[in-house]
């Protein structure tokens, strides 16, 4: 779950005192920021953030003194940044969130699982074995498998999230089957479909792609046919194209734009869609000749 908000009349009332400059204030206003934990940094956070251009520097002080950063802000930075890798990106996109994630937590689990992965790969071994071994080690040793009965919840987009349930969807279950199989040296890339998400193998004599959202179900071109043809839509070759980085954390950021909105979180859901925004404003930027 997201982190519990503070009580409006408390908000309001913190509010009322971030710009007071006694010192006594400011020193009882810390103190209690820090006894609300969580919530009251995510007040500073979304204060900071707002459109009180004339509080966001106090909010801002605040956080630095209690040790709560802006991800907000470190993420807005992230995307104009145009140097995109997509763990970091997708835990800095978490952390918008989930302040208190540590990215050290995933990093360990996905070491480990891929761990367990080489403990298992056989040498030589073809690519399709080398998936066959991930397939049991993430969708029946760990357990991984496709969210059908809350689709829409928010959780199934977040890395960490999706590790702690087991449970994901299509896109944030491929991206970890890419993170482990990029540890044990198998070369995937993420392709998009119409509603899908898949990784995509293009070592040996014909392609193949992996549906993790099916616990990694192979799938072949006619077999993506055919899935076009389910959708009443005309098959397009570039689907099977890689997706750049940028372009799957954009989409993880219009997914939850929709998941929120489905959960009636406005507030989050704006949020995500000027992530979205952004991207489409950065990717302009770099598409416009010199």
């Amino acid at each position: 779950m997201t982190a519990e908000a503070l009580p409006p009349a408390t908000a309001e009332a913190l509010r009322r005192l971030l710009d007071d400059p006694t010192p006594q204030v400011r020193e009882a206003l810390l103190e209690e920021l820090r006894r609300q934990g969580e919530p009251g940094l995510a007040f500073l956070r979304e204060t900071a953030e707002g459109k009180d251009a004339s509080l966001s520097p106090h909010a801002r002080r605040f956080l630095r003194e209690l040790g709560g950063e802006d991800t907000v802000h470190m993420f807005f930075e992230f995307i104009r940044s145009f140097n995109y890798e997509l763990e970091t990106g997708l835990l800095m996109l978490e952390r918008t969130v989930y302040p208190l994630l540590t990215p050290g937590e995933t990093h360990g689990f996905l070491d480990a699982v891929a761990l367990r992965c080489r403990q298992l790969l056989l040498t030589p071994s073809s690519a399709r074995d080398k998936c066959l071994v991930l397939n049991r080690v993430l969708f029946h040793e760990y357990g991984f498998r496709g969210e059908a009965e809350n689709y829409h919840d928010p959780r199934n987009s977040f890395l960490q999230q999706v590790i702690n349930r087991r449970r994901g969807i299509p896109l944030t279950l491929s991206v970890i089957y890419l993170l482990v199989a990029q540890r044990c040296g198998i070369e995937l890339e993420p392709i998009g479909l119409p509603g899908r998400f898949m990784a995509s193998c293009h070592l040996g004599s014909e392609p193949f792609y992996i549906d993790a959202y099916e616990r990694g179900a192979f799938r072949t071109e006619d077999d993506l046919r055919s899935y076009f043809a389910t959708l009443e839509v005309p098959f397009d070759p570039a689907a099977l194209m890689p997706v750049p980085v940028g372009e799957v954390l954009a989409r993880c950021c219009r997914n939850l734009v929709n998941q929120y909105t489905a959960a009636r979180d406005h507030k989050k859901a704006k949020l995500f869609a000027e992530f979205v925004h952004e991207f489409e404003l950065v990717y302009r930027r770099h598409a416009e000749p010199l």
